[in-house]
C-alpha cells in the first residue's frame, strides 16, 4: 500500500479550509470525489455524493458565517489521514459564535477525499 505524501496532505487540507473560509462551494467540493461519504455526529445515515453533499454546504452556508479552522493535528496512515481541529463560525441570525473541536478520518486517493468520518460533540453547535 502507497502511503500519501505529506505536502501533498497539507496542501489538500489548506484548500479546504481556505474554500470553505471563503464561501466558495465548489471549491471546496472540487476536493471531493464524485461518489464521496461523509459521517457527521447526529445524522443517521452517511452524505452519499456530492450533489447531496452541495445541499449541505448550501444550507450551512445560509446559516454560519465561517470565522476560522485550526488544524492541530493530522496523522497519515497509508491512504487515510486524521486530523484534529477547531472551527468557529457566526451564526447569521444571532450574531453568536460557534466553536467546536473535532477528530476526523478521511479516505483520500487520487488526490480526492472519498470518505470522511467527523467526531464531536453536537452540543457545541447549539445555537
Amino acid at each position: 500500500m502507497a502511503g500519501l505524501n505529506r505536502a501533498e496532505v497539507e496542501d489538500l487540507f489548506e484548500r479546504r479550509r481556505q474554500a470553505w473560509l471563503s464561501g466558495d462551494a465548489d471549491a471546496y467540493l472540487a476536493l471531493w470525489a464524485d461518489e464521496m461519504q461523509i459521517h457527521l455526529p447526529g445524522r443517521a445515515d452517511p452524505i452519499c455524493g456530492k450533489a447531496d453533499y452541495a445541499k449541505v454546504i448550501e444550507q450551512s452556508n445560509k446559516n454560519l458565517i465561517p470565522l476560522s479552522w485550526e488544524f492541530h493535528r493530522l496523522a497519515i496512515d497509508g491512504d487515510h489521514v486524521l486530523s484534529e481541529w477547531t472551527i468557529s463560525g457566526e451564526v447569521r441570525k444571532t450574531g453568536k459564535t460557534l466553536t467546536w473541536r473535532g477528530m476526523g478520518i478521511c479516505l483520500i486517493e487520487d488526490g480526492l477525499i472519498h470518505v470522511w468520518r467527523e467526531y464531536w460533540d453536537p452540543a457545541q453547535l447549539k445555537p
